[in-house]
């Protein structure tokens, strides 16, 4: 059996809207096709985490409370992420944890929260705290070369600028900024939004797209993921496409 290992950060810190889900959704799909998806998490106060030995690391979404609280912690580990980063382990960072590897985050009341700096975009929440992106989103994004569209749920009053890469076009919803005509952000090895539902629930282009690129790196050869039965899905998927119109 294959093994791909994944890096869980700070679970008991960043798991919103059920987002630690999207970690056993990931495990579900390996399994059917004949992978080991083995667990691993990051605490904070682990010293010895060696973030290079991960295929994947993941990190869920937080509100500004938990993100504080884990900020030192999270640059403190900078050199093996940025080893990591660029060896080409996958990032999949959800919300909060999208929000941390850019240049900072300045919450609501005018504090400024160290980002890891991986990233150049960077966050600032509105002043008044009722003023949120909240909703249901769909936007497109290119998963190898196709169009997919995107379906998840938003809550962030944090306002994400200096994007280069989104992960997708805006369909409904708001997105990185209110109205925005982008949301999150993507590279070939790279996945953030602030997508929860969970993400990859609702999305089973998006966990094969994350699985290929992983085996395909572990390999050395593009592996194509045997097709799973996601009738349900793609029904619940179409219900809700017709509902927000898109």
């Amino acid at each position: 059996m294959e093994k791909l290992k994944i890096l869980h950060m700070y679970p008991n810190m960043l798991d919103l809207y059920g987002d630690s889900g999207n970690v056993e959704v990931l495990s579900y799909r390996c399994k059917m096709r004949g992978i080991e998806l083995e667990v691993s998490k990051h605490l904070i106060g682990d010293k010895e985490t060696d973030f290079t030995q991960y295929d994947i690391i993941y990190l869920g979404g937080g509100a500004d409370f938990e993100q504080q609280i884990l900020a030192d912690d999270l640059v403190s580990c900078k050199d093996s992420i940025m080893e990591a980063y660029k060896a080409g382990t996958f990032f999949l960072m959800i919300c909060g944890g999208y929000q941390l590897m850019g240049q900072y985050y300045k919450d609501s009341n005018g504090e400024k929260v160290p980002g890891l700096g991986l990233f150049d975009y960077y966050t600032v929440a509105s002043t008044d705290k009722r003023c949120r992106c909240i909703g249901n989103i769909v936007i497109e994004a290119q998963l190898d070369g196709e169009k997919y569209k995107v379906i998840g749920f938003e809550n962030h009053g944090g306002q994400t600028t200096n994007v280069k890469s989104p992960f997708g076009k805006v369909l409904s919803g708001n997105g990185n900024e209110f109205e925005s005509s982008t949301e999150g952000y993507m590279e070939k090895s790279v996945i953030a939004t602030y997508l929860h539902g969970p993400l990859l629930s609702k999305n089973p282009k998006v966990s094969d797209y994350v699985i290929s690129y992983c085996m395909s790196r572990k390999l050395g050869e593009k592996y194509i993921p045997t097709p799973i039965n996601d009738k349900l899905e793609e029904d619940c998927r179409k219900q809700l496409f017709e509902r927000l119109g898109v």
